[in-house]
């Protein structure tokens, strides 16, 4: 079930996963609302039987010094961030609980959530918060074999990161503390979601797991 608020790219995704032989379908919804949650994870039971594995991905980054970024900003960075990832773990949790076998938690985080940034204010606090999330989950959740992991990249190319691509600075900046000497592409941590989807990391729980070309290592 593939789960945001733009239906067009949705749409798109589902149709790309069907041609390639995958079955899915697309549910549009607004993460922090919690309303719109429970439908969306209802969804998801009635039309695949229930739900084995939840990655949260959701993430914005707006940045600015805490003095001038508005409250409301903030707020909002961090309803996405952390509310919405919370609300789906409570309401794709029970169904887990309820199952009885068992199932995966995958958060994104971020190396922010480890290290301060200056004018980062609500991103590193919002991942931070995530990072904390998986490993409270990953005790609480330990006892229904409900593995919750976080995989913490560094600067890899998406949506959010489109300004360290197109400014060369920016990019030298970032390159200096990572010794393989390149940014990241969504590829470089597909492997590990994988592990953390399957039964080779049925001992894993409650890790924080820094995908990021070394960077945290500087």
């Amino acid at each position: 079930m593939c789960v945001d608020i733009a239906t067009d790219k949705l749409d798109a995704l589902v149709k790309q996963i069907k041609k390639d032989g995958g079955k899915a379908a697309f549910s549009t919804c607004d993460i922090t609302n919690h309303d719109e949650v429970k439908r969306t994870v209802k969804e998801t039971v009635d039309t695949f039987g229930g739900i084995d594995i939840l990655i949260a991905a959701s993430g914005v980054n707006w940045f600015g010094p805490i003095v001038k970024q508005p409250y409301e900003e903030w707020q909002k960075e961090m309803d996405i961030n952390v509310k919405g990832p919370y609300l789906f773990c409570k309401e794709a949790g029970q169904v887990m609980i309820d199952q009885g076998r068992g199932g995966k938690v995958i958060f994104i985080g971020s190396v922010r959530g480890n290290e301060g940034m200056s004018d980062r204010t609500a991103y590193c606090t919002s991942k931070g918060a995530v990072h904390l999330l998986a490993k409270t989950l990953g005790c609480e959740w330990g006892k229904y074999k409900i593995n919750v992991n976080c995989i913490a990249p560094s600067v890899f190319r998406s949506e959010i990161t489109k300004f360290v691509f197109a400014n060369e600075a920016i990019q030298k900046e970032v390159l200096a503390r990572v010794p393989i000497g390149r940014l990241g592409e969504p590829e470089d941590f597909i492997g590990m979601l994988i592990l953390l989807s399957s039964k080779a990391s049925d001992w894993i729980t409650g890790s924080i797991i820094f995908v990021d070309g070394g960077y945290t290592a500087t």
